[in-house]
């Protein structure tokens, strides 16, 4: 099985046991979270982009990852993920290293 595949696989299981408690505040949170990126007077795909940065700096693998295969769903290019990859590590420093690793390999694996 594919990273992706992995990755989206438990995601979906796992928001499935948590949406079966019917939580309000994890539902609202949730919903929140989903409704901040939709387009708005920036657009879904300037906001993922933003969202794939805050990630990286925050040094969310799981983050990085869900945002990557967005960005992806969107169009984003490589040049493109590269230039946040850069400011990321701008922002953060050199503690984003590893998680650059493994988004470029994230990436690489949404492209193969």
């Amino acid at each position: 099985m594919s990273m992706v595949n992995e990755f989206n696989d438990y995601r979906v299981k796992m928001n499935d046991k948590i949406f079966a408690q019917n939580n309000k505040v994890l539902n609202r949170f949730f919903n929140l979270d989903t409704n901040a990126y939709q387009d708005g007077a920036l657009d879904k795909k300037t906001k993922e982009l933003l969202g794939l940065i805050a990630s990286m700096v925050l040094r969310c693998d799981d983050c990085i990852r869900y945002h990557l295969g967005t960005c992806y769903e969107l169009g984003v290019t490589k040049e493109q993920v590269y230039e946040v990859f850069s400011i990321a590590n701008l922002v953060g420093g050199s503690i984003c290293i590893p998680h650059t690793r493994r988004a470029v390999e994230y990436w690489e694996e949404l492209e193969g």
